[in-house]
């Protein structure tokens, strides 16, 4: 009598799962890859945030909801008035006008000198230009604190301005002037570098084509190249402007009077040895970080273009 073979058992339809498949596995992974990653990115939000939102409420406390221990974080009572008395203390509205003036001079020096310096390193052939590329990179190694002293002799000692003579010496130079506050910071080695590495990042057959056309270099650069670069122009236009927007230290070396004070050097007002009136301050200080979240706001989208695009992350 032969055996029977046994029969193969088979899975219970209703009570057997199957097994998962890779594709499935997969998309599981993203999306717990995505939970977190946007857990974390709301955690850095809520962190570079929570400094503001301290700043505005502290704004309007009272001096005795700021001497209360432990510190409370939402106001107890609105002192609005806080910012019309802080405009009061001091000539804010030169002080608002002076930032804007030298801010804005300062972008319109880097945008214009710095585009035709990045342009002609990247697109122009002369003898000595990677020497000249080499030296810009290493001018972005020097600390800027290093020069101050520099500069400042450099502005003290001009020849031929506030009473020196052609050897720079019997008179204060360029200090307290317009000269001091625009010249020395109107240009500097970091956009010169992001505007090269945008020029290189442009098609070469552009400039060919417009060489057949007859187009001058010039020409090529502001009408060609030039438009093309508008995150480029975006980015290093909001760096000036933030840059020189928050300069204390270099306005309050060559300054001494009230009618080329910036905004930064006017918010000292409110800081004393003994006491400082941090109602004050950080009314100030609001009302002097308003134009650049403005700013950002309306130049992000190219702002962000440009990091991406030069390929600095």
């Amino acid at each position: 009598m032969a055996l029977l073979a046994p029969k193969p058992e088979t899975a219970d339809p209703v009570t057997s799962t199957p097994a998962p498949t890779p594709r499935r596995t997969n998309r599981g992974v993203r999306r717990r890859n995505s939970i977190i990653l946007h857990v974390l990115l709301m955690i850095g939000a809520l962190t570079m945030l929570v400094p503001f939102v301290w700043m505005i409420f502290t704004s309007v406390k009272s001096p005795s909801e700021l001497a209360q221990f432990p510190p409370t974080f939402f106001p107890q009572e609105w002192h609005w008035s806080n910012y019309a008395e802080a405009l009061d203390a001091a000539p804010f509205d030169v002080y608002f006008r002076n930032s804007f003036i030298i801010a804005t001079g300062h972008t319109l020096i880097t945008l214009v000198i710095g585009s035709m310096a990045g342009y002609a390193l990247a697109r122009i052939r002369f003898r000595g230009r990677e020497i000249v590329f080499l030296s810009l990179v290493a001018m972005l190694m020097i600390p800027t604190y290093t020069k101050i002293v520099p500069q400042f002799l450099i502005v003290k000692f001009m020849p031929l301005f506030g009473g020196n003579d052609i050897l720079g010496q019997g008179g204060s130079g360029w200090l307290n002037t317009w000269w001091a506050l625009i010249i020395p910071g109107g240009l500097s080695a970091t956009s010169i570098f992001l505007f090269r590495q945008f020029y290189l990042s442009l098609p070469k057959e552009l400039e060919e084509a417009a060489r057949i056309d007859g187009m001058g270099e010039f020409r090529i650069f502001a009408q060609i190249y030039t438009p093309l670069i508008k995150p480029a122009i975006a980015t290093v236009g909001l760096l000036t402007f933030q840059d020189s927007w928050n300069n204390f230290l270099w306005p309050l070396l060559v300054t001494t009077t009230d009618e080329l004070r910036v905004i930064q050097v006017g918010l000292a007002v409110f800081q004393q040895l003994d006491n400082t009136s941090w109602h004050y301050l950080m009314a100030g200080t609001t009302l002097a970080t308003v134009p650049m979240v403005l700013l950002f706001i309306m130049t992000q989208k190219y702002f962000i273009q440009g990091f991406t695009n030069s390929g600095i992350k």
